[in-house]
């Protein structure tokens, strides 16, 4: 038997962060090609690695700000309102996602 996930879609999933989001991930998009191009014209290895670094962290930092925008956006639409020791637990939550 499959599981399915329904979501509400009354709530909108568009954020403040969310332009960032895409434009960092068309750099990465750009930088991808790029590198591909850079691979079929028989670029140095060392070249072709720096950018796949630029690619990789456009990537991870898009990813980052997302997930940071659901904790801060969509966890508190989850949980709702908070007695002061629950809140710390979800602000404690939120610095340590930080490392990510």
């Amino acid at each position: 038997m499959t599981q399915s996930h329904t979501h509400d879609d009354s709530h909108s999933h568009v954020h403040d962060t969310h332009p960032d989001i895409v434009k960092r991930l068309k750099r990465a998009d750009g930088h991808l090609r790029s590198v591909i191009e850079m691979i079929e014209g028989g670029r140095p290895c060392l070249d072709v690695a720096h950018q796949l670094h630029a690619v990789e962290k456009a990537i991870a930092q898009a990813k980052k700000t997302l997930i940071h925008d659901h904790l801060d956006h969509c966890l508190d639409n989850a949980v709702g309102p908070l007695d002061a020791d629950h809140r710390t637990a979800i602000d404690e939550f939120r610095a340590i996602a930080k490392y990510l």
